[in-house]
C-alpha cells in the first residue's frame, strides 16, 4: 500500500513539474543580420583582413628580393654564402606558407571576438524576454535541428523588439 501511495505521489509531482516547464525558441542569426552593430563588425573584419593582405604582401615583397639579388649574384657567391642564401629564401618561403595557413585563422578568431558582444547582447535580451514569459527553456532555431516549431513560442521577434531591431512584415 505504501508503494501504491508513494508511486501515485510521484506521478502527481511529475505531472506537476512538466507542468510548470515552458519551451521557446530564438533564430540568433536571422536577430544578428538585423542588428545595425553587424555592419561596424563587418567594417572592422574587413580592416583587419586588408591589414594581415597588407604583411602578407611586405613577406612575399622580401621574398622576391631575396631570390632576385640571389639570382642576380649567385655566380660571385661563395659555396657558404650560397647556402647561407638559399636558407633565407628557404626561411622566407615557410613564412609565407604558414601565415598563408594561419591567416584564415586569424580572421576567424578575429570575427569570434568582434561578434561575441552581440551575442552577449542578444542572450541578455533573451534572458529578460524568457524570464518575464516564463520561460524555462529556449532552443536555437539554428543550431537546433528541430522539425516542427509552433510559431506562437519564437521568441525572435519579442528579442528583437527588445533590442530595438525593426522588424519587417512577412519576416
Amino acid at each position: 500500500m505504501k508503494k501504491l501511495i508513494l508511486s501515485i505521489l510521484v506521478l502527481v509531482v511529475s505531472f506537476q513539474l512538466s507542468a510548470q516547464s515552458k519551451t521557446g525558441t530564438v533564430d540568433t542569426e536571422f536577430i544578428l543580420s538585423k542588428m545595425p552593430e553587424l555592419t561596424k563588425v563587418q567594417e572592422d573584419l574587413k580592416a583587419y583582413n586588408e591589414k594581415l593582405e597588407g604583411e602578407l604582401k611586405i613577406k612575399v615583397d622580401e621574398y622576391q628580393a631575396k631570390v632576385k639579388d640571389y639570382q642576380e649574384k649567385v655566380a660571385s657567391f661563395t659555396e657558404p654564402m650560397k647556402k647561407t642564401k638559399q636558407e633565407e629564401i628557404i626561411t622566407l618561403e615557410n613564412d609565407i606558407a604558414k601565415f598563408r595557413q594561419n591567416g584564415s585563422q586569424l580572421v576567424q578568431l578575429e570575427q569570434n571576438k568582434l561578434l561575441q558582444p552581440l551575442y552577449q547582447k542578444i542572450g541578455k535580451a533573451l534572458e529578460e524576454v524568457a524570464k518575464t514569459e516564463s520561460y524555462t527553456q529556449v532552443f536555437t532555431i539554428t543550431t537546433s535541428g528541430l522539425a516542427y516549431i509552433d510559431p506562437n513560442y519564437d521568441l525572435t521577434k519579442k528579442v528583437m523588439t527588445k533590442l530595438g531591431i525593426k522588424i519587417e512584415e512577412g519576416k
